[in-house]
């Protein structure tokens, strides 16, 4: 499930302009999973966190800064949590600053449009 979902993130990366939402991750990337119920959509939040990670220590883009949170204006505070973790800052100040949001979602969009990326790291 994590590859799929993370196939589905490079593509959208690649091909899409905006963010996509939960539902829409999950009915395009055809997780099976229900978002109404708790755990399910926690074992999502873990597979975003796993894959975000991964591409952080391997020096790529955090691509679950595409996926957006319903009913909220960019990312959920698990976003910037993840993001205090992986050593960008407090997650509070994170989520005050304007730019960083746009500025990791440009970042990962023009990371995976290069082709170079795209075939070796896809």
């Amino acid at each position: 499930m994590t590859g799929r979902v993370r196939s589905h993130l490079i593509r959208f990366a690649r091909t899409q302009v905006g963010t996509t939402s939960y539902l829409n991750l999950v009915q395009e990337a055809e997780l099976g999973l229900n978002l109404d119920i708790s755990h399910e959509k926690a074992r999502l939040n873990e597979i975003l966190a796993e894959i975000s990670e991964t591409e952080f220590r391997a020096g790529r883009p955090l691509l679950s800064c595409l996926v957006k949170v319903e009913g909220s204006k960019g990312q959920g505070d698990n976003f910037y949590k993840l993001c205090e973790r992986l050593g960008l800052g407090e997650w509070r100040a994170l989520k005050q600053q304007e730019d960083f949001l746009k500025t990791i979602r440009r970042e990962a969009r023009e990371f995976w449009k290069d082709d170079s990326n795209f075939e070796k790291f896809e």
